[in-house]
C-alpha cells in the first residue's frame, strides 16, 4: 500500500469537518421545509429513518459485526442508551427553536457549547481549568444575565441544547473509539424508537398526523431526515479522525454562525440591544477560549478535549 501523505490527509480532514458544520449550520432551513409538520412529528420521523438510513448503511459497508461486538458489551450499550436520551433532548429542543421562530437562541445554545464543556470538565471530571478559562465562564455567565434581565426572557432553549451537547461530548468520551459513527447513530435511534413510535401515535391522536398529506415532494423531505442526519456526522467523523484537535475546536464555530445568520438575516427574527450585547459577549468569551487552546495546542492533556464532539442537532 501507498503510504498516506500527512499533510494531504490533514487537509482532507479539515474539508470533511468544514462540510459537516456547513451543512448543521443551513440545517434549520431543511427543517422549516417540513412545516406544517410539527416539531415533535417532526422528531418521530427523523429517530425512524435515521434508524432505516443506518442499517442500510451498515449493511452497504458490512458493518454489522461492529454493532454485534457493541450489544456484547453491557458497558457500551448502556452509554449508547444515555446518548440517545441526549440525542433526544437535543433534537427535540432543536427542532422546537427552529419551528418556533426561535433559530437565533437554537445558534446561541452552539455558541455557549464549548464554555459548557469547559464547565463540565471541571465539575464532573474534576479538571483544573487555566485562568483564561475560567474568565471565559464568567463572561459567558455574565452574557446569561444580561440576555435574562434585559430581554426580559430566560433562554432555556440555549441553555438546554448547550447543556444536552456538552453531557453527549462527556458520554463520548466514556465510550472513545469502541463506539463508530454508524453504529453509535443506530443504536442510540433503536433505543429511541419506541420513543418515536409512541410520540407519533400522541400526534395523531391530538391533532393528526401531516406526513403524507401535503404533497409527494414533502413526504420525500421528511423521508430525507434520515440521510440529512446521518451524512454530516459521517463528514465530522471522518474529519476528527483526521484533522487536529484545534482545526476542528476552530471549525465548530462555523454552525452556529451560519444558524445565527440564517435567523437574524434570512428569517428576520428580532435581534434588540439586549440580545446584541449578550451575544457580544459570548462571543467576546469564545475569543478568550480559543486564543487559550491555541496557546495550550501543543500540551498532551487539555480540557478542551471533549470539544471534538460531533454536535446531535
Amino acid at each position: 500500500m501507498t503510504p498516506l501523505d500527512p499533510a494531504r490527509e490533514r487537509s482532507l480532514g479539515g474539508i470533511y469537518a468544514f462540510s459537516a458544520y456547513v451543512l448543521w449550520g443551513f440545517m434549520p432551513l431543511y427543517f422549516l421545509t417540513l412545516a406544517p409538520m410539527g416539531p415533535f412529528e417532526v422528531v418521530s420521523w427523523r429517530i425512524l429513518f435515521s434508524l432505516v438510513f443506518c442499517a442500510i448503511l451498515l449493511t452497504v459497508l458490512r458493518a454489522w459485526g461492529k454493532l454485534i461486538a457493541i450489544l456484547r458489551t453491557p458497558r457500551l450499550v448502556l452509554w449508547t442508551i444515555v446518548a440517545g436520551l441526549l440525542i433526544y433532548v437535543n433534537w427535540q429542543v432543536f427542532l422546537i427553536s427552529t419551528l418556533t421562530g426561535h433559530v437565533i437562541e437554537g445558534s446561541l445554545g452552539y455558541f455557549i457549547n464549548p464554555i459548557v464543556t469547559v464547565l463540565l470538565g471541571v465539575l464532573v471530571l474534576k479538571e483544573r481549568l487555566r485562568v483564561a478559562q475560567w474568565v471565559a465562564i464568567g463572561i459567558a455567565a455574565v452574557a446569561v444575565g444580561v440576555i435574562v434581565i434585559g430581554y426580559g426572557a430566560f433562554p432555556w432553549i440555549a441553555l438546554t441544547l448547550a447543556a444536552s451537547f456538552g453531557t453527549y461530548g462527556l458520554v463520548k468520551k466514556q465510550i472513545g473509539p469502541s463506539v463508530d459513527a454508524v453504529s453509535g447513530l443506530t443504536l442510540e435511534s433503536l433505543w429511541l424508537a419506541p420513543v418515536a413510535i409512541v410520540q407519533a401515535i400522541i400526534v395523531a391522536v391530538t391533532g393528526g398526523l401531516v406526513f403524507g398529506s401535503v404533497s409527494p415532494g414533502h413526504t420525500a423531505l421528511v423521508t430525507l431526515a434520515g440521510i440529512v442526519t446521518a451524512v454530516p456526522l459521517l463528514f465530522f467523523a471522518a474529519g476528527a479522525r483526521r484533522s487536529s484537535l484545534t482545526v476542528i475546536g476552530l471549525l465548530q464555530f462555523v454552525a452556529p454562525i451560519l444558524q445565527f445568520i440564517t435567523g437574524a438575516w434570512i428569517l428576520g427574527e428580532p435581534m434588540p440591544l439586549e440580545r446584541w450585547i449578550g451575544f457580544g459577549l459570548v462571543w467576546l468569551a469564545l475569543v478568550v477560549l480559543s486564543v487559550d487552546s491555541l496557546r495550550a495546542a501543543r500540551r498532551p492533556k487539555r480540557v478542551d478535549e471533549a470539544l471534538n464532539v460531533a454536535p446531535v442537532v
